[in-house]
């Protein structure tokens, strides 16, 4: 009998599956040992040494594990892939005292795969290891090092962290921006065109728009007020408009490659509106039930074997004129990519999702995966595209067009795009004007990042790592440093403003983008064994270190403490102190301790609906949290009137007993309005339980 080690219990379960009797496939339930929580447990003057602990859940699981490890012939451990998995192989057999013990990686949990790694095991890759320790003590160091400078100068209960502060930076530093634009007013210039003699083309009337002054390109900004534009418009009075050149075209679009980590959660939040943290846990599932492969990566390489079956497939269902000559390859641009792993795709090309049959949450992931990867297989979609310049005095107008002609990937892989026709014209066609307009427009501020782009900067700049980026999305909105508007995008707290104004000042490398990008790099270097863990680790604490001790004495906690203008103690009558604790500024007085006066600062923030409390008739509702950071929608006059609902009043009243309307999940049986962005908005329903009238109904605009 051999003892297969795998990390979750429904991959072994998996496993299981596959394998013949002579093989036993127990879980580590995860990570079985890890730096001792309440204390740093990492010796700084011997070579950063670790000391290790099982933590408490885990000695049950390790002590079942060396029982099997008696009764077995051979021990394989067969943990995740990435230098995670790999450290987890490695702790494995530091407690079970293997040596040299068998390692086998595979990229999807399928028979072919796992019978192939049993007939290719390694042993463990310490430079992976060493790589993943690394990463784990300068976390560490980080963490307990600069989160008690933070309890002693802003609050109790605040964390830094080394990607997770330069991630808070990233988002106040757009912050900063957003609140510092200038909108600057633009104009541009539009002619309504049509053919001069009459025909039976089906188009007859185009748009198109100024593009050139004297042969020289005008730019967005260069129509600058009403005036400029006027200017133009008078100028082009009495124009002849004619057809200069003409160009007739096919162009092509070209598939997306197949998945990686960041372009599935980024895909995810912008199709599905997944949050990083839901999709990974949903991938998680997918790849245990072996029906992806692993989704941890940043490769654009797949197999030979998985991208036959996919021309097969697709030459089966679609026709030959779907499916390429050849094996269409993507390279990957993500900084540090492993390139020996492969990107998301389905383990089986033709279980199709209707095949599958899964739950419709996980459903939804799986054919997105599914539909992609099928898609960077085939043929470009095709369209005739028609461009035109036509010139109006010393004035030159643009004007385009495209058909779709052939739809190639858009059959598996729906994208947006415009079809416009023109009508049929010759060059050197005199046109007849319709109208003639200027339009004002004002330049906009950058937007805030939602999940979906911040995970792409972060990928850009090489910040963090594909398993690293849905924890830290999750871990910066959960210290109440960043919260999301209505819109899901991503702003900073006033406490998250102040805790990376103080970084910044004080300690620059922590939050600065290239070094925390130069940090990755680091550490990609020592998993090649290109670089010693413990030098890199010497040459961050130590000046690290000397900086932290400065600063103690340095930096007060008057400098992140505010005196509120206009208001004094209603007690002592002392100046009141805007002050930050564990949820939050809140006002306290400043003759503490002698007047122990506080109150929040959550009233004056909380921004009423305009929709009257239906109880007391006298506040208003307003979005307030919970202790545990949950929405919900209260009455302004809280104390004295408890009025609570969980779902957003609409301002509406029910028409069968006078409740509040309240917004609710999307709902199949409701015909929902329809987003700019092209997603359903959600329906209302009466917040009366009890009412007839709960059944969802559209919102009205």
């Amino acid at each position: 009998m051999k003892l297969i080690i795998v990390e979750s219990p429904a991959k072994a379960r998996t496993l299981e599956s596959f394998l013949g009797k002579e093989y036993k496939v127990l879980s580590s339930f995860g990570h079985i040992r890890d730096l001792p929580k309440g204390k740093l447990g990492v010796d700084t003057e011997k070579n950063f040494e670790p000391s290790y602990v099982i933590p408490t859940k885990s000695k049950k699981t390790v002590t079942a594990l060396k029982n099997a490890a008696k009764t077995t012939s051979e021990v394989i451990l067969a943990t995740d892939e990435d230098r995670e998995g790999e450290a987890i192989a490695w702790h494995l057999s530091e407690i079970l005292g293997l040596k040299d013990a068998e390692r086998i990686v595979f990229h999807e949990i399928t028979k072919p795969a796992i019978e192939a790694a049993l007939l290719h095991p390694r042993t463990v890759d310490i430079n992976q290891v060493n790589a993943q320790q690394a990463r784990r003590i300068l976390d560490r160091l980080v963490g307990y090092k600069l989160s008690p400078f933070l309890w002693k100068k802003v609050a109790r209960g605040l964390s830094a962290g080394r990607v997770q502060s330069a991630t808070v930076r990233l988002i106040a530093d757009r912050e900063e921006e957003i609140q510092a634009f200038k909108a600057q007013e633009y104009w541009s210039i539009e002619a309504l065109l049509k053919k001069s003699n009459n025909t039976n083309t089906a188009v007859q009337n185009f748009t198109s728009v100024l593009a050139k002054k004297d042969g020289k390109s005008i730019e967005k900004l260069e129509i600058k007020n009403k005036e400029e534009a006027d200017s133009i418009l008078a100028d082009l009075k009495n124009a002849e408009y004619k057809v200069e050149t003409l160009q007739q075209k096919e162009t092509r679009r070209n598939p997306m490659p197949p998945f990686t980590t960041s372009t599935l959660q980024q895909t995810a939040g912008q199709r599905l509106g997944y949050q990083a943290r839901r999709t990974m846990q949903i991938a998680q599932q997918l790849y245990e039930q072996g029906l992806i492969t692993y989704h941890r990566t940043d490769s654009l390489n797949l197999s030979a074997t998985a991208l036959a079956a996919a021309q097969t497939y697709i030459e089966k269902t679609f026709g030959k004129e779907y499916r390429p000559e050849t094996f269409r390859v993507f390279k990957g641009k993500a900084k540090g990519a492993q390139e020996a792993h492969e990107a998301i795709r389905p383990t089986i090309a033709d279980k199709t999702p209707e095949v599958a049959n899964l739950p419709l949450q996980t459903a939804k992931l799986y054919t997105l995966i599914w539909k992609r990867f099928m898609a960077s297989q085939m043929n470009p979609a095709l369209f005739n595209a028609t461009s035109l310049e036509i010139s109006a005095k010393e004035y030159t107008f643009k004007a385009g067009g495209q058909m779709l002609k052939f739809d190639g990937f858009l059959k598996v892989y729906p994208m947006k795009f415009e079809e416009a026709e023109l009508p049929e014209l010759t060059t050197g066609e005199i046109l007849k004007l319709e109208d003639l307009k200027g339009s004002q427009h004002f330049t906009e501020p950058p937007p805030r990042y939602t999940e979906a782009t911040l995970i792409k900067t972060l990928e850009e700049y090489g910040v963090g790592r594909p398993s690293t980026y849905a924890p830290i999305i999750s871990t910066i909105q959960d210290r109440g440093y960043v919260e999301k508007d209505e819109r899901r995008r991503l702003f900073p707290t006033d406490l998250g403003k102040a805790v990376n104004a103080l970084l910044v000042k004080h300690f620059p490398s922590i939050v600065d983008i290239q070094f925390t990008a130069g940090m990755e790099e680091r550490l990609d270097n020592i998993a090649e064994g290109k670089q010693e863990w413990v030098p890199m680790l010497s040459d961050f604490y130590m000046p690290f270190e000397k900086i932290l001790k400065e600063k103690y004495e340095e930096v007060s906690k008057k400098d992140t403490v505010k005196e509120v203008e206009g208001r004094t103690c209603p007690k002592c009558n002392s100046p009141l102190l805007a002050r930050f604790g564990r949820y939050g500024q809140f006002y306290a007085c400043s003759a503490f301790p002698a007047c122990k006066f506080t109150e929040s600062m959550q009233k004056e923030k909380t921004a009423s609906l305009g929709v009257q409390c239906p109880k007391c008739k006298k506040g208003e509702i307003a979005p307030r949290k919970t202790k545990t950071k949950r929405i919900f929608y209260g009455c302004t006059a809280y104390p004295e009137c408890d009025f609570a609902l969980w779902k957003k009043p609409t301002g509406k009243t029910c028409e069968q007993c006078g409740s509040l309307m309240v917004e609710t999940g999307r709902n199949k049986d409701v015909l929902h309005q329809i987003q700019d962005d092209g997603r359903q908005s959600q329906a209302i329903t009466c917040s009366n339980k009890e009412c007839l009238a709960g059944k969802p109904s559209p919102i009205n605009p």
